[in-house]
């Protein structure tokens, strides 16, 4: 893994998202950002087809006629500081990586994708810059310890699978593993800013937080799409 701690001189430019293989010509191989919206909107559905919404709130409210557990302001904010660093080395660690992927993927869908989350997680970087500007913190990155795991078992799988659609399912799996660990992390950092009432981090935190997400739903079209079972 290359060295992580070096800085990103220039801001990254382009779409934040944009349709997979970019080309509004031919509608049937298109992932549209309709159906994005529309997988966004299907996770908040439960499997039965109807919102658990009565099931959250009964929830809610056991918890909330339980004893509350404090913690002092300036142990958050340590927490929170300790989680910034944390995800810094990750989104850092990412800009090296995924290029690696790049290279090794197949699928014309999966590179798009892959090339525009680059562009997404290079200003990633830049939010988090800035939200330890505001904190008055310099930009520190503490090892991520899940990340590395992940990134290690994604050079494993590379380096296992056959070239072709076998490595492109192999790298989309490793790549939802990522998403899901960098949704948890941002949702976390978020809560814990609310709380904190840190007001001009949480918008940086939500617009990444929505931007992984839509990557994450937008890889689940791509394996859709590119990879499939051949057939005799």
């Amino acid at each position: 893994m290359e060295n992580l701690d070096g800085n990103i001189n220039e801001k990254p430019k382009g779409n934040m998202l944009q349709n997979v293989n970019g080309n509004d010509e031919d509608a049937s191989n298109e992932i549209s950002n309709s159906e994005i919206n529309q997988n966004l909107n299907e996770q908040s559905v439960g499997h039965s087809g109807h919102h658990s919404t009565a099931n959250f709130h009964d929830d809610m409210k056991t918890m909330e006629a339980k004893p509350k557990a404090y913690i002092k302001q300036s142990q958050l904010m340590q927490l929170f500081e300790a989680q910034l660093k944390d995800i810094y080395w990750a989104e850092k660690a990412l800009t090296t990586v995924i290029p690696k992927m790049i290279e090794q993927a197949t699928s014309g869908h999966l590179i798009e994708a892959l090339t525009n989350h680059l562009t997404e997680t290079q200003n990633q970087v830049f939010r988090l810059e800035n939200i330890f500007l505001k904190l008055n913190k310099p930009a520190e990155v503490k090892k991520c310890e899940a990340m590395a795991g992940l990134l290690k078992e994604g050079e494993q799988i590379m380096a296992e699978c056959e070239d072709g659609a076998m490595r492109d399912a192999g790298i989309i799996a490793v790549a939802q593993k990522v998403e899901h660990y960098e949704i948890a992390t941002y949702g976390t950092l978020i809560q814990f800013a609310k709380t904190l009432k840190l007001d001009d981090c949480i918008n940086y935190l939500e617009k990444t937080l929505n931007e992984e997400t839509a990557a994450d739903v937008l890889l689940t079209l791509v394996a859709i799409s590119a990879v499939d079972i051949e057939t005799a």
